[in-house]
């Protein structure tokens, strides 16, 4: 999954409703030479009265129009389910089910992908894919574990698969998409692709500095990379080792992708390009695709305010500079 690109939270923030395409945006980041864009959403937007088996048109048309927008400037287009019927990484107490557990959570999740594969049954794989559930849980946490995850997503690729058998699939790592799952790997063997997606986020001591969101960063010192952290020196080896298993997982056929890297606003800026350039050369020689967390906000290439950070006028966005250099290098 050759792609490089960015998260859009157009879909997502359900206080802000659904928006169609910033075609601005897509116009810059086309022609800034990337090819993709994932699309994190919230099932709740388009569910009628908090039902997921009831779905709102209006809502479903402007992922189509997202999608129309992205296929007209050549970028693949990854739709997400950030927050499914019963599982969401922040926030999954405020669920009603649990997606691992409850046989309702489950058939809702598997409708709802049934649901998009007929309504995108013919888009070529090239142009669309279905990543099926953003990062989830750590091991263990409510009684989750890998059976019970296997058994879902086996079960929701089988079902995508009799309606659209060409339709291309990912699959995010578990424990917030850090851990590989071979158990998995005869999936990427199917008529149509099926990507394990990991996050580009460790050393956490480094991206999440005073994430307010995420308890154990209160704890956090100012970062410095390179450095030593939770017993583990990282730098660009140690970067390697730590994806070693997905490096592991490629050895059995499957691709892999990065479908969420990227740095909090108060990491100064001179940590964060270290850590980035360390990033995108381990990212480079695994050749392996990737998409930043976000375009733009706290995390993204327009809008952060890490300290130090030197942002410069580009298709009417101001952008950090050394960050779309950083970004581009794999791309020339």
């Amino acid at each position: 999954m050759p792609h490089y690109g960015f998260n859009v939270q157009w879909m997502y923030q359900l206080g802000q409703g659904a928006h169609g395409p910033d075609e601005r945006l897509l116009d810059a980041v086309a022609a800034w030479g990337f090819n993709f864009i994932r699309l994190p959403t919230d099932y709740r937007l388009w569910s009628v009265g908090g039902d997921p088996h009831r779905t709102d048109e209006a809502v479903l048309q402007r992922i189509d129009d997202i999608l129309a927008a992205c296929r007209a400037r050549g970028l693949h287009l990854s739709l997400n389910l950030h927050r499914a019927p019963g599982y969401v990484i922040t926030g999954w107490e405020t669920e009603p089910y649990n997606l691992w557990a409850d046989e309702a959570a489950q058939r809702a999740f598997v409708a709802t992908w049934e649901r998009f594969a007929r309504r995108y049954q013919g888009i070529p794989a090239a142009e669309l894919s279905f990543d099926l559930v953003n990062e989830p849980p750590a091991l263990g946490l409510r009684g989750f574990t890998r059976a019970a995850h296997e058994a879902v997503i086996r079960t929701t690729v089988g079902a995508i698969s009799a309606i659209d058998p060409q339709r291309a699939l990912v699959i995010d790592g578990l424990d917030g998409g850090n851990l590989a799952m071979p158990e998995l790997a005869d999936l990427s063997r199917r008529a149509g692709s099926l990507t394990q997606s990991v996050r580009g986020y460790q050393p956490m001591t480094v991206s999440h500095y005073r994430a307010e969101w995420w308890p154990p960063s209160r704890s956090f010192g100012p970062p410095r990379y390179p450095a030593d952290y939770d017993g583990r020196r990282w730098d660009v080896s140690g970067l390697r080792e730590f994806y070693q298993p997905w490096r592991d997982l490629e050895a059995l056929g499957v691709p892999v992708h990065v479908g969420e890297f990227g740095c909090y606003e108060y990491t100064p800026d001179e940590v964060a390009r270290a850590w980035f350039a360390d990033l995108f050369t381990v990212f480079a020689e695994f050749g392996w695709g990737f998409a930043l967390w976000e375009f733009a906000g706290p995390f993204g290439i327009v809008g952060h305010r890490r300290p130090g950070a030197v942002f410069e006028q580009r298709d009417g966005f101001l952008v950090d500079r050394n960050l779309l250099e950083l970004m581009r290098g794999p791309l020339t």
